[in-house]
């Protein structure tokens, strides 16, 4: 019977809904890579949180989305998610995602020395989604991202890992391998690619 179960639970595993990244030092340069890889049709919303100073205006949003097929704009408080847009943290804000996929946007304390965090989106990502978030972590030079990816790995999402030989700051990736074995580690040029092919499978 428990056997049974098992198959029945892995057979209606949720599909995938949302992805997160988590990026730092030389995020911005990665995160076009893969955002100006990703076609039109790209069918889940993105959440990203990249470490920005507090006084940061609306030059990455206009950065990433330059030259992407997606819309990329800053997230707002209780904005529902959309397929084909990419979503930004603002500085001095902690983003989360909710379970009904919308985004609440938080003034808490700062975690791993950042607002926002990478780590309180994962987490919350895992919260919320359950198996059906993706996780990838990129380029950094904190630890932050390691423990929310952890969490999204054991509440059964799938994990992603820039390779740090890839990396212009290899330290975060290092710190996630670490802490996890993720699903997947990949150079950076290949993490598109696969975002395109599990997006595909629904």
């Amino acid at each position: 019977m428990q056997n049974s179960a098992f198959s029945k639970s892995k057979a209606t595993a949720p599909m995938h809904e949302a992805v997160v990244m988590g990026a730092s030092a030389g995020g911005m340069r990665a995160l076009k890579t893969i955002l100006d890889a990703l076609p039109r049709d790209f069918s889940l919303p993105v959440a990203i949180v990249q470490h920005v100073a507090s006084h940061a205006d609306s030059f990455m949003a206009e950065y990433l989305g330059r030259d992407a097929a997606l819309v990329v704009k800053e997230a707002g408080d209780k904005e529902a998610m959309q397929a084909g847009h990419v979503y930004l943290a603002p500085p001095d804000y902690h983003l989360l995602l909710e379970e009904d996929k919308t985004f609440s946007l938080s003034v808490d304390a700062r975690v791993n020395f950042s607002c926002p965090s990478i780590d309180v989106l994962f987490e919350s990502a895992a919260e919320s989604f359950g198996g059906a978030v993706i996780g990838v972590l990129l380029t950094g030079a904190s630890a932050d991202g390691s423990a929310g990816l952890k969490a999204i790995k054991k509440a059964g999402g799938l994990t992603i890992v820039q390779d740090p030989e890839t990396a212009e700051s290899p330290y975060m990736p290092q710190s996630a391998l670490h802490a996890l074995t993720p699903d997947h580690v990949l150079p950076l040029d290949q993490i598109a690619a696969l975002l395109q092919r599990i997006a595909a499978k629904g």
